[in-house]
């Protein structure tokens, strides 16, 4: 059930804006101020959330996208030692073996004598190309492979070559997925008008599947900035960007000078201090209570 018509009918039954008047040269006007009035217990339960100006280290990032890939060394072909006839398969795509598990029986053609082919390492089947009755001839006959960890590989164009290098910190996002890693690896791709920023990913809850899609931010540096707020904060209102501050029980709408972001937090240059209350979370609920409040008052 969505919560939020409950919620702005909530603050909009209770907050006013404060109203000022003023003559000028004989005209009577009523100017809106953007500001509401909201007592702190609505204030919780509509989940209205506050954090205070202060300084911060603003996170610069390159986005990259590209893919989960297999890792080569984790990848095992199972062919027969010796030619022969497949008498049995104990394996099928998808089935999870141990290193030293029985995968297939072969009868040696000179012997005719029976043999176990084994599992060389730990893992998952991916191929399955043999079945009782067949000739195992010089063919691959099953596929294991090791998926406790993955690589993904992310295209590095010319225009972010220069930012990127190996040993930077990363956030990988697949699916809704987000692990930390590091840049193993800046390699060429063959034919191909970008590099390979290679990076090497946790999989042990096999989560991961080779050729999913995945997108990463490389951080590629930091800034420290003498005040910031958060980015969820900021609102338009009048064409101009700010917060709201808080004093007391009212939130007043104030213009912002912003500088330099990242995906959390954005600098102020000023419009407030070090200190400052501000709403961090849930602030256009608070906006839309103005806009009401305004539309209501020209009808």
């Amino acid at each position: 059930m969505n919560k939020y018509p409950l919620t702005l009918l909530l603050l909009m039954s209770i907050t006013l804006p404060v109203q000022t008047s003023f003559a000028d040269e004989g005209h009577d006007e009523e100017e809106y101020e953007e500001i509401s009035r909201i007592n702190d217990n609505l204030a919780a339960q509509v989940e209205i959330v506050t954090a205070v100006a202060s300084p911060a280290i603003i996170n610069q990032t390159v986005t990259v996208y590209g893919k989960v890939t297999q890792a080569p060394e984790h990848l095992n072909v199972i062919q027969a030692r010796f030619p022969g006839v497949i008498k049995s398969v104990n394996f099928s795509i998808g089935d999870i073996v141990k290193k030293g598990d029985r995968l297939i029986t072969i009868e040696s053609n000179e012997s005719l004598k029976t043999y176990s082919v084994r599992a060389p390492i730990s893992g998952t089947i991916i191929q399955r190309q043999a079945n009782p009755g067949e000739l195992t001839q010089e063919r691959q006959l099953l596929t294991i492979a090791n998926l406790d960890t993955v690589w993904a590989e992310f295209r590095i164009y010319p225009e972010k070559q220069r930012k990127v290098s190996s040993g930077y910190s990363v956030m990988v996002l697949v699916n809704e997925q987000r692990i930390q890693s590091q840049v193993a690896h800046i390699v060429s791709a063959a034919y191909k008008p970008y590099m390979l920023a290679r990076v090497k990913l946790d999989n042990t809850e096999l989560k991961l599947a080779p050729g999913q899609f995945a997108k990463a931010k490389i951080y590629t540096g930091k800034f420290e900035v003498s005040l910031a707020v958060e980015k969820e904060a900021i609102q338009e209102l009048g064409g101009r960007l700010g917060v709201f501050v808080k004093e007391d029980e009212s939130y007043e709408f104030t213009p912002l000078n912003l500088g330099k972001s990242d995906d959390n937090l954005i600098e102020v240059i000023s419009g407030i201090e070090k200190g400052s209350e501000y709403v961090s979370k849930n602030s256009y609920l608070i906006k839309a209570d103005i806009l009401k409040s305004e539309a209501e008052d020209n009808d």
